[in-house]
């Protein structure tokens, strides 16, 4: 049984992130507990007074939350008839990041599945930013990352950007072999850089990596840096197709000390397909 976390707020956005989820795992018995963060904590800072009004409003959302959850797991009866799939409505008063801590520290989870918007405009502001709250605090699970208005259909092919520079545990790997073995998917394993010679700690890396994918379909694939790690990797995903990006999101590598860009972050602002990150 995978245990899989949804924080939605009622929007298409969300609705579309759960959507991905039950397509994704269409083969896979899975609980997905539908997540509503609906506010933070912090009457404890205010006066009686101020205490009394909003907790009238505290009211308010709680019966909100719970009365829109009831909303989504009703349609999902009705049009999700997956004898595998089951769900569980979850209101909590606290920011969607914390709330998404504490529900991982109390259950076996698997992975949290949640929408982004992306950026909007040509001053490029960030839309997302429930999304990069929540990587910076879930340190220890994997988390996609779905793009609005991102229609999955299959996972035929996935790119996995790195730079060799660090190894690969085997569990790391396990939610992309798992994803690839269940899609027959194609892993094309990108390295982005300015010269492609490899030191031996990275032809060591490397042939780790082969090793631990030996039973899928991968391919090696060098890609030239173009202004940024992300500006390359969003122009190989439109050039080839791919369905996801995977990125382990190490801290202080190669790509954040020298480039000086937070390459997990930025792909989070940008992508147009889901972007699954596994934690280091």
């Amino acid at each position: 049984m995978k245990n899989i976390v949804v924080p939605i707020d009622f929007s298409d956005n969300a609705w579309n992130a759960i959507f991905t989820a039950v397509k994704l795992y269409a083969d896979v018995e899975c609980k997905f507990y539908l997540l509503h963060a609906y506010t933070p904590k912090t009457l404890n800072l205010l006066s009686s007074k101020s205490q009394q009004r909003l907790g009238v409003i505290y009211n308010s959302l709680s019966e909100y939350s719970t009365q829109e959850l009831q909303k989504v797991m009703d349609y999902m009866r009705e049009h999700h008839q997956n004898p595998k799939h089951s769900f569980e409505p979850v209101s909590k008063s606290d920011t969607v990041e914390e709330a998404v801590a504490q529900f991982i520290a109390e259950k076996d989870i698997h992975l949290v599945c949640m929408g982004t918007k992306g950026a909007t405009g040509s001053n490029q502001v960030f839309m997302g930013s429930n999304t990069v709250k929540v990587l910076k605090k879930i340190k220890d699970c994997p988390i996609l990352a779905v793009p609005d208005d991102y229609n999955f259909q299959s996972l035929k092919s996935l790119a996995f950007p790195t730079d060799f520079s660090k190894k690969y545990e085997k569990h790391q790997l396990l939610p992309l072999i798992e994803l690839a073995s269940l899609w027959k998917t194609k892993i094309q394993i990108v390295h982005v850089a300015v010269e492609f010679a490899l030191n031996d700690q990275q032809i060591i890396h490397q042939n780790l990596l082969k090793g631990r994918l030996a039973d899928l379909e991968v391919t090696f694939v060098n890609i030239d840096f173009e202004a940024n790690i992300a500006h390359t990797l969003e122009k190989f995903i439109e050039k080839t197709e791919v369905q996801m990006m995977v990125m382990i999101r190490y801290h202080h590598t190669f790509w954040e000390k020298f480039i000086g860009e937070p390459v997990v972050k930025k792909m989070t602002f940008h992508t147009e397909v889901p972007l699954l990150v596994l934690p280091e």
